[in-house]
């Protein structure tokens, strides 16, 4: 893997809403295509919310008397789900000559993949069978169970969106819809492929995962 540091913003101490995200996303974004600003890696936990893809179904969606919000954003990729105890990690980085959006994305894949192999998880990535729905993210070896998701967009030559890895807490909410396009997948987290074995916190995550992407805070 091309070594590729990051600038680390670290919001893990709290959940931000995700629209007011999307906005200083967009402002990360202008940034670095006008270079004000290194390659990043932004980590947060947002609020209970669905996003979907432009090419989300509404079949996926969950039923309308559901309490969790929907929001359609600008990224590739179906149906996800954001919530306490999920890892987020957008990423605001500008595509080398002749790298587009899915070589950056099975990169992606490979630090995720890094990632949890340093908690204790074998994780691997997956390739798409002819005319089937895209299976972008990182799925656990052991158990065959997805749990990293993958969603991204370039612009200018810039990303954003990113990946989401669930660490801790309530998977109930992924059982209120399609996720990622897949009526038959079984997200888990970290915590549950543990199982016996101490889980790290949400902030041990963000470390494990800010290294895997050489991602420091800037001085």
């Amino acid at each position: 893997m091309k070594v590729r540091p990051l600038a680390l913003i670290d919001d893990t101490d709290r959940l931000t809403e995700y629209s007011a995200a999307m906005d200083r996303m967009q402002r990360l974004w202008q940034e670095r295509v006008e270079d004000r600003r290194p390659d990043t890696l932004w980590l947060l936990s947002h609020e209970p919310i669905f996003t979907i893809g432009r090419r989300t179904p509404e079949a996926h969606l969950p039923a309308p008397d559901s309490a969790i919000p929907v929001f359609e954003t600008n990224r590739g990729g179906q149906l996800t789900y954001h919530g306490p105890g999920q890892l987020v990690g957008y990423l605001v980085v500008k595509l080398r000559p002749g790298e587009g959006v899915v070589d950056y994305i099975r990169e992606v894949e490979h630090r995720m993949i890094a990632a949890l192999d340093a908690l204790g998880i074998p994780a691997e990535r997956r390739e798409t069978p002819r005319g089937s729905e895209l299976l972008t993210g990182v799925w656990t070896r052991d158990t065959g169970r997805k749990i990293t998701s993958i969603g991204m967009r370039v612009g200018r030559n810039v990303s954003t969106h990113g990946f989401a890895v669930n660490v801790t807490g309530d998977l109930s909410p992924w059982k209120l819809a399609v996720a990622c396009g897949l009526p038959e997948v079984d997200m888990t987290s970290v915590e549950r492929e543990l199982g016996d074995r101490p889980a790290p916190t949400l902030e041990q995550v963000a470390k494990t995962v800010a290294t895997a992407y050489e991602a420091v805070i800037p001085d």
